[in-house]
């Protein structure tokens, strides 16, 4: 794969969004992403770029992004650099092909879309089997789980006090459905 050809392609899927801010690298910038495309300084490498987060943000997950780049990620993966969490892609130019090329964009912007939402569910999902495991360990019922967490948050012991009533309910109603669903996936 060639300049002329990343051009093209870029062209074809972003239209004028495209900049050109030196003979080997270009930028796609619109309100949702800001998409970059690297070559080496021998032109025999390419580097696509693609920021999803801010490495703080991302720091409780990092484990969690190390098995994506394993499991899921397929030829992207996440890095980080300069505090910033990236979608990249590498990949030789002599053995790049269009299609390969166009896919591994759908992919950056697929992760840039995700953001970090996954990890998080995953994260609570995780915290709330602790809760499941550590109530059936106690003897608890669903019900008395959820009274005791009705109680924390009518404290302020979980969540903000002045969200009010409704609010709490709403929480409330959130954690029957996860405890409910959890509850019998969940050994002592």
């Amino acid at each position: 794969m060639n300049p002329e050809e990343i051009s093209k392609i870029l062209r074809d899927l972003f239209g004028e969004s495209v900049e050109m801010p030196a003979p080997t690298s270009w930028q796609v910038q619109t309100s949702k992403f800001r998409l970059l495309v690297l070559l080496s300084d021998d032109g025999s490498w390419l580097r696509i770029l693609l920021p999803i987060a801010d490495a703080q943000e991302a720091q409780p997950f990092f484990d969690k992004l190390l098995e994506a780049n394993f499991d899921t990620t397929l030829e992207t993966r996440y890095a980080i650099h300069q505090n910033v969490l990236w979608g990249v892609f590498q990949h030789n130019c002599a053995t790049l092909a269009a299609p390969d090329f166009s896919a591994a964009i759908a992919r950056l912007m697929a992760l840039q879309e995700r953001g970090l939402s996954d990890f998080f569910g995953g994260l609570i999902e995780s915290r709330i089997r602790q809760i499941i495991k550590a109530a059936k360990m106690q003897g608890q019922s669903i019900e008395t789980t959820l009274q005791t967490l009705d109680r924390f948050y009518a404290e302020g012991l979980m969540g903000e006090m002045e969200l009010g009533r409704e609010s709490r309910e709403q929480t409330l109603t959130a954690w029957r459905n996860q405890l409910e669903r959890l509850w019998p996936l969940v050994e002592p």
